[in-house]
């Protein structure tokens, strides 16, 4: 029987009038008031799931969604930690606003990161190790006694490297990146014999 696993992105980090930065691995923000708001979202949206586990990165960010989340369980389980789910490393674009970052590498690098997960030059992370971390996940979660569904909170360049590491891509006629938005969530199913299916991509409620 297949496993499912939910795979969300925190909530927002910035408000409306706020300048908008580039936020990784260093920059460790907790969430704005409409991030708030997000996370209550999510919340009442996944209120009727039952989650048997609960892992998000550590940052404030990750962890304050995935905390919201849990509160409107009734019965939920205890959050675990997952180092490899921290955001990943933006280098000199770490915590710069957007058009800075677009200016130092250019907007067709850009564009390969959100169409294909190509690191931008001087961002530090190894998208093999991350795929790998994913892969790992994936069959310990599918081998688990436990089979009800899994809740992981994450950001932003983690989570498209869960749909590289299933050799999965979100379907072009909806969704023209891998990107998350913030809030936003994907389904996977992990069967048994080790493969993983989409089911959707991209879910903001």
């Amino acid at each position: 029987m297949a496993r499912t696993l939910y795979i969300v992105r925190h909530g927002n980090t910035f408000d409306k009038g706020d300048t908008v930065t580039r936020v990784g691995a260093r920059t460790d923000l907790p969430l704005s008031t409409s991030g708030q708001a997000q996370a209550e979202a999510l919340a009442a949206h996944f209120g009727p799931i039952a989650f048997a586990q609960a892992i998000a990165g550590p940052l404030k960010r990750t962890r304050q969604t995935a905390e919201a989340i849990l509160a409107g369980q009734a019965a939920p389980p205890e959050l675990e930690i997952g180092n490899f789910l921290r955001e990943i490393d933006y280098g000199p674009d770490e915590n710069q606003p957007e058009d800075a970052v677009i200016a130092r590498i250019g907007q067709p690098a850009l564009d390969a990161w959100e169409r294909d997960a190509v690191p931008p030059p001087g961002w530090r992370f190894d998208p093999a190790a991350i795929e790998g971390q994913w892969q790992s996940l994936f069959a310990k979660l599918a081998r688990s006694e436990e089979t009800g569904p899994v809740l992981i909170v994450t950001s932003n360049g983690i989570a498209r490297f869960a749909l590289t590491a299933a050799a999965l891509a979100p379907d072009p006629a909806r969704h023209e990146t891998l990107k998350l938005k913030t809030g936003a969530y994907g389904i996977f199913q992990l069967a048994g014999d080790g493969s993983v299916t989409l089911n959707d991509w991209n879910v903001r409620v």
